[in-house]
C-alpha cells in the first residue's frame, strides 16, 4: 500500500464527508448532490492508478474519523439553519 496515496485520499474524503456533515440540515440534499462529482472523480482517479486497496482503506477511515468527529463535538455543537443565525451589526 502507497502511504502518500493513502493520506492524499484520506484528507480529501474526510473533507467531503465533513462537508456533508456540517452543512445545514434543510441544504444537505443539495450538498450531497453536488459532492457527487468529486466523488466520482476521486473513483475514477483511484481506478485509474490502480490504488483501490489505498482508496477503501481511506474512506474506512475517514468514516471513522468523521464518526469520531460527531461524536465528540458534533452533537453538542448542532448545525443551525439560516433563520436561526443572527447577524451583529454596528447598532446591536
Amino acid at each position: 500500500m502507497d502511504t502518500e496515496y493513502f493520506v492524499i485520499f484520506l484528507f480529501i474524503i474526510t473533507g467531503l464527508l465533513l462537508l456533508i456533515q456540517r452543512s445545514e440540515p434543510s441544504k444537505r440534499r443539495l450538498v450531497i448532490v453536488l459532492l457527487i462529482l468529486p466523488a466520482i472523480l476521486l473513483r475514477n482517479f483511484a481506478l485509474y492508478r490502480e490504488m483501490e486497496t489505498e482508496a477503501l482503506t481511506a474512506l474506512w477511515v475517514a468514516i471513522i474519523l468523521n464518526f469520531l468527529y460527531w461524536l465528540f463535538i458534533g452533537r453538542h455543537i448542532p448545525v443551525r439553519g439560516s433563520e436561526q443565525i443572527k447577524v451583529l451589526g454596528m447598532d446591536d
